[in-house]
């Protein structure tokens, strides 16, 4: 993720921005989410693809990764989006999805991990996720083929891609198997190395 701009920008200016809706807002500064990542951007449309089949089942909302969070009290003006993420039902005002941004953390909130992210970035992503009040962040690696599983106070857990990830108490009744979020393809490239 790159810097964009050097002078502040509100939240307000970011969505009425050409191609806002691929920028983050931290710490005042503009930051463009990683557009060019072929393999992140297809591990997080189908991370979303489950969370809606499970939202068609269950009830509540979920998003792919153009839906961008303003839920942060340590910073109102903070924008982040997260590759894909889920709202239980009931939480939303009228369960109406807004227009602009939503202004409440996610149930969940999931992370790809992308070839330009480091790991300070994505650390500092789940922190604030966690700080906000989302109360399951999954961050999904292509490369290594694993999810890490984060909530408060609870050590995180890293699931390969023959464990089963599960929504525990925060999406109950979700499982799919972690290799099912990544495609074939990549696996048979990774297990000829």
């Amino acid at each position: 993720m790159s810097t964009l701009l050097e002078a502040a920008v509100t939240p307000e200016e970011l969505l009425t921005m050409p191609d806002g809706d691929h920028c983050e807002l931290v710490n005042g500064e503009l930051k463009e989410k990683d557009m060019g990542a072929a393999l992140s951007a297809w591990v997080g449309m189908r991370v979303a693809r489950k969370l809606d089949e499970y939202a068609e089942l269950h009830g509540g909302c979920a998003f792919g990764d153009a839906a961008s969070y303003r839920c942060y009290e340590d910073d109102p003006s903070r924008v982040r989006i997260p590759d894909a993420s889920y709202i239980r039902s009931g939480r939303l005002e009228r369960d109406e999805i807004p227009m602009g941004y939503i202004t409440i953390p996610p149930d969940l909130a999931v992370e790809v991990v992308s070839p330009t992210d480091t790991v300070f970035d994505v650390e500092e992503k789940v922190e604030e996720y966690l700080a906000a009040g989302v109360r399951m962040v999954w961050v999904a690696s292509p490369l290594s083929r694993s999810v890490r599983v984060f909530q408060q106070n609870i050590e995180p857990i890293q699931l390969g891609p023959t464990q089963q990830l599960s929504g525990g108490d925060v999406l109950p009744g979700f499982t799919c198997r972690v290799a099912d979020l990544f495609p074939m393809s990549h696996q048979s490239s990774v297990q000829k190395k």
